[in-house]
């Protein structure tokens, strides 16, 4: 027997839900309850739970899709930009991730000690990304040679551990614009 496609508008719910918890996760300083999610996306809880029928469904859904547009964004960011101006943006992006994980942070800790989420698999995911990134703009002479993927990871997690996205006054685009600096060669202009 074949799984059926789900109806346009469950599919519609499930990705206004992905959605919204995402947004409260970015937003929150502690974790949102799935009463508040489901009430912010405008369905009832019966509808949330259908989609992810517990805490721990949702943020992994949240955390997949957002690994999911990291590697995603570096390829397209690549597609449409400069290999340098692709790195710039795929920070932006990488913020949003850690911003997403901050608001489901004790959830998150628990299912990566009991092996639900793979952090080894996800880190391998994003390295990759990066490389392609920093080779992309070493092919084209915009990013230095010897710049490697675990260098920029550790800088952006530094950044966005000190200054976070979102925080009145943050310096995050201010740093992250000083790192693309340090990535630049030498001699080259901004």
């Amino acid at each position: 027997m074949s799984e059926r496609a789900p109806r346009a508008d469950a599919a519609r719910n499930r990705d206004q839900l992905l959605a919204v918890a995402t947004r409260m996760f970015m937003a929150a300083e502690t974790e949102p309850s799935m009463r508040a999610i489901a009430r912010e996306a405008g369905v009832g809880i019966a509808t949330l739970y259908r989609h992810f029928p517990t805490r721990e469904s949702l943020v992994d859904a949240v955390y997949r899709d957002q690994v999911g547009r990291l590697t995603a964004g570096a390829r397209e960011l690549l597609a449409e930009l400069p290999p340098a101006a692709a790195m710039r943006r795929w920070m932006d992006l990488f913020g949003d991730w850690i911003a997403a994980k901050n608001g489901m942070l004790d959830t998150l800790h628990a299912m990566i000690e009991s092996g639900e989420i793979a952090h080894a698999q996800t880190r391998t995911e994003l390295l990759a990304a990066i490389t392609a990134i920093l080779e992309a703009g070493r092919a084209a002479g915009e990013l230095r040679p010897d710049v490697e993927a675990d260098d920029v990871a550790a800088a952006l997690i530094g950044i966005f551990t000190v200054a976070p996205r979102g925080v009145p006054g943050s310096k995050a685009a201010r740093l992250l614009d000083l790192l693309m600096d340090g990535l630049r060669p030498t001699g080259r202009p901004v």
